[in-house]
């Protein structure tokens, strides 16, 4: 084959394969070719090439640094605190594009491994730390911690969403681990969850509440002579949801109801490390509807002895 012919080739050969890197969706490969490769979320850009630059679409969501909320004591020992509008509805709409591929059955952690369990039956979904509505919220809630949160050693974990619908529930558990967990930063640290926010982001539902069994809270005089109901009342959608937003509840503790945009801040560890049993609490089984919540939990690093 003369030169010139093969010099044709060669470059034909290689525009195919810059055209198939750049636009893979050009080329149907049969999928027996790919049954070996396990499954992997897909990056932003299909295949990276020396020439190209994986980009992300711009955001249009912009944070808003002077966002206010409101807090509520409810709970001096453990601390619980109630905070009001700590997340605004254009950041829920953020979280909830960002998260809606990314839910999965949720599991839960035993003996340090990740598994499926009858407790737990609502969907999941990680949050990148770095997409702008989440750095936003991590932010402000870290901020909300003050020097609870030391700057260069603890940080605010991975957030993640939670997604409930009628009948799911997560029975009685606790969000810090029983022996604190080894860094992954190739230190040898230890951490654990310090503290815990539940923001609700979605309240399309009825059921739902959060139960808190050992917290006995704040007592404070009770709207309308009502004795089974504490903490504060709220009127956002009419006269006819004008009900507190948490309540004792019959076998024990406070229960509360999921009110979008609102959350509970609660401290897990006693000063010494260990988990404080008091702060164990249950998401309610939903009667209809869904239920969405953003999990924040705080990590506290300690040097490995």
């Amino acid at each position: 084959m003369p030169w010139s012919t093969i010099t044709k080739v060669a470059a034909l050969s290689a525009a195919t394969l810059l055209i198939a890197v750049t636009y893979p969706g050009l080329f149907k490969l049969s999928p027996s070719l790919f049954s070996f490769v396990p499954s992997f979320p897909s990056p932003d850009f299909p295949l990276a090439a020396p020439f190209f630059t994986a980009r992300k679409a711009p955001s249009a969501f912009i944070c808003d640094a002077a966002h206010t909320y409101k807090t509520e004591l409810v709970s001096l020992d453990p601390l619980v605190i109630y905070i009001h509008s700590l997340i605004s509805p254009t950041e829920i709409t953020s979280l909830l594009n960002t998260a809606e591929p990314r839910f999965a059955p949720s599991v839960v952690v035993k003996d340090g491994r990740k598994q499926a369990t009858s407790d737990r039956t609502s969907s999941s979904a990680g949050l990148p730390r770095d997409d702008p509505a989440v750095a936003c919220v991590l932010d402000r809630a870290r901020n909300f911690m003050g020097t609870m949160m030391r700057d260069g050693w603890d940080d605010m974990g991975p957030p993640q969403l939670v997604r409930y619908g009628a009948g799911q529930r997560f029975n009685i558990h606790h969000d810090w681990y029983d022996v604190p967990l080894w860094a992954t930063d190739g230190t040898t640290r230890r951490w654990n969850r310090v503290a815990s926010f539940f923001a609700v982001l979605n309240d399309n539902c009825t059921g739902g509440e959060t139960h808190f069994p050992y917290i006995n809270g704040i007592v404070s005089p009770s709207p309308r002579e009502e004795p089974a109901w504490v903490g504060s009342w709220i009127n956002t959608k009419g006269e006819e949801d004008l009900r507190p937003l948490w309540r004792r509840h019959e076998e024990g503790g406070l229960a509360f109801r999921p009110v979008a945009g609102n959350a509970i801040f609660w401290v897990n560890l006693h000063p010494n490390g260990t988990g404080d049993t008091r702060t164990m609490h249950a998401g309610l089984p939903l009667d209809e509807g869904t239920k969405t919540a953003m999990n924040i939990w705080p990590r506290q690093y300690y040097p490995h002895d």
